[in-house]
């Protein structure tokens, strides 16, 4: 029973539960981002160039074969940077608002006032005791 103790003490640290929380938070912001990657971004990007969607570039190495019927014989390879690029852009805008929220929640934060020089020790008592002692 101690070993599920600990694991209970563990997991309701209050760290943890914040990590936890912000990672589905994270998970959930970035299925947001990817929407409007993929929604806003990469079509205003396609109207401004007329010419390619970003999901859609690619490197093809071999050309996929048909027979006369239609059939495909040999698939086609392609390198599809594209969506590389797209998922790098979806990255870049995730870091960007991570930094940011980091950013204000330090900026919230209070600084701890610091503590109070410490007491004379024990010597150094006695040694006030002999100076005053002196001076009389």
């Amino acid at each position: 029973m101690g070993m599920m103790k600990e694991f209970k003490d563990f997991a309701m640290k209050g760290n943890l539960v914040d990590i936890a929380v912000g990672f589905v938070m994270g998970a959930a912001f970035t299925k947001v981002v990817n929407m409007f990657t993929g929604g806003i971004v990469t079509p205003l990007i396609s109207l401004l160039t007329e010419k390619f969607k970003f999901d859609e570039l690619k490197w093809v190495l071999r050309e996929g074969v048909k027979d006369a019927a239609g059939e495909i014989i040999t698939a086609e390879v392609a390198i599809t940077y594209g969506m590389f690029i797209t998922a790098l852009i979806d990255f870049l805008i995730v870091a960007f608002v991570m930094f940011m929220v980091v950013k204000a929640v330090n900026n919230m934060k209070k600084a701890e006032p610091a503590p109070p020089p410490p007491g004379p020790t024990n010597e150094e008592k006695l040694l006030m005791e002999i100076r005053d002692a002196l001076k009389k």
